[in-house]
């Protein structure tokens, strides 16, 4: 263990988000490890944070940076669903969170804004380091996207119905933390549309096993007692 390590040198910190339109609604997802280099600060936390009643935003990058955004956007929103008397519509969300970024480049965060309302129905927006604003019918953020680039473009599809969007975001989520060390955890889906939110829970145990992971064991000790495997015989 390096103990000259610098103390006050930037940490490394990743996730896995994800936001997905179907026929219908949106669909966000996010793994539940939030790290700090090498150490793993928190590994049952929620990245999917709701703004109003039919908006939520998933969380990447510094968590406390993405978290005094949230709580900024989410007083603005209140403040404008007052004044004119009907909730916010998922554009105006996106595009307060994408003004907070533009004007404050300090803040280490990416951010996944997705919602229905009823003028435009279910919306995506990626909100990546530095303000820009992407409407997609899907987006992908933090270290775990390195990933799934290829596998959202040969999985997604457009006209998809609520399970089958869930179902992939999940699949999706579960491929990124068996490939990136910095996600990890449950998974945590959101499902927004015109009958309101449904938040799905899934624990690490229950996700599909990719390639060569372990087997989810309750002790290191009951790894330990595995039988080795048998050589193979010519």
């Amino acid at each position: 263990m390096d103990l000259n390590m610098d103390l006050n040198a930037p940490h490394s910190m990743g996730t896995t988000i994800i936001g997905v339109t179907y026929n219908g609604g949106v669909v966000l997802g996010a793994d539940s490890r939030t790290s700090t280099g090498m150490y793993v600060a928190n590994r049952a936390s929620d990245k999917i944070t709701q703004l109003t009643d039919n908006v939520y935003v998933c969380r990447s990058g510094s968590a406390a940076d993405s978290q005094v955004v949230s709580d900024y956007v989410r007083y603005f929103l209140h403040q404008h669903t007052i004044q004119l008397g009907q909730p916010a519509t998922v554009k105006v969300a996106a595009n307060l969170v994408r003004l907070l970024s533009y004007n404050n480049k300090n803040l280490q965060t990416g951010l996944i804004v997705g919602g229905w309302d009823k003028y435009e129905g279910g919306k995506i927006y990626g909100i990546p380091l530095g303000g820009t604003i992407i409407e997609q019918p899907f987006t992908i953020g933090g270290s775990g996207s390195s990933y799934l680039y290829g596998f959202f473009d040969q999985a997604w599809k457009e006209g998809m119905t609520k399970e089958e969007a869930e179902q992939l975001v999940v699949k999706a989520v579960s491929l990124a933390i068996a490939r990136d060390g910095a996600s990890g955890g449950v998974v945590r889906t959101v499902i927004i549309n015109s009958e309101g939110v449904t938040r799905n829970f899934y624990p690490g145990d229950t996700l599909p096993l990719w390639h060569e992971e372990l087997e989810p064991q309750n002790s290191l000790l009951d790894i330990l007692n595995t039988p080795s495997p048998e050589p193979m015989t010519m």
